[in-house]
């Protein structure tokens, strides 16, 4: 694309964790909402748990299926969390393709690197003790 600005995938746009009505979307491994698990990769995972905030206030839990869960189709996940109008998506992983993507969008990736129940990742979210997105090693 002329005239196109690629943003290296090591640089985001900082979302202050204290603003009002933000979304954050979560690579799920199943559909039990904040008690369910964090996926290890955002774009194989089943579903997608969307949350709504004021602040740190929790307003409304939504999961949505991964239209894409059977299929590889580069930048199709991306695209589907922005139409969900997601600010932040938080995964185990991602590549760094993706992470660039959901950089052009406006979108904060998030990669923690583990797996684990989706309210302690919202709380380390919020508390800051995760940020930041980094590339799988198998995608190297």
């Amino acid at each position: 694309m002329q005239g196109a600005r690629r943003i290296p995938w090591g640089r985001r746009k900082r979302l202050k964790r204290e603003e009002t009505a933000m979304r954050i979307a979560f690579a799920s491994e199943d559909n039990q909402g904040l008690k369910g698990s964090l996926s290890a990769h955002f774009g194989r995972c089943p579903y997608y748990t969307l949350v709504d905030l004021d602040g740190n206030k929790v307003l409304d839990i939504k999961v949505v299926a991964n239209p894409y869960f059977n299929s590889h189709v580069p930048g199709a996940v991306p695209e589907f969390i922005k139409s969900q109008g997601a600010q932040v998506i938080i995964a185990g992983g991602m590549g760094p393709r993706a992470i660039d993507l959901f950089n052009q969008f406006g979108i904060e990736a998030v990669t923690t690197g583990a797996q684990g129940p989706l309210e302690d990742i919202l709380t380390a979210y919020l508390r800051g003790d995760i940020k930041g997105a980094w590339g799988c090693e198998h995608h190297r």
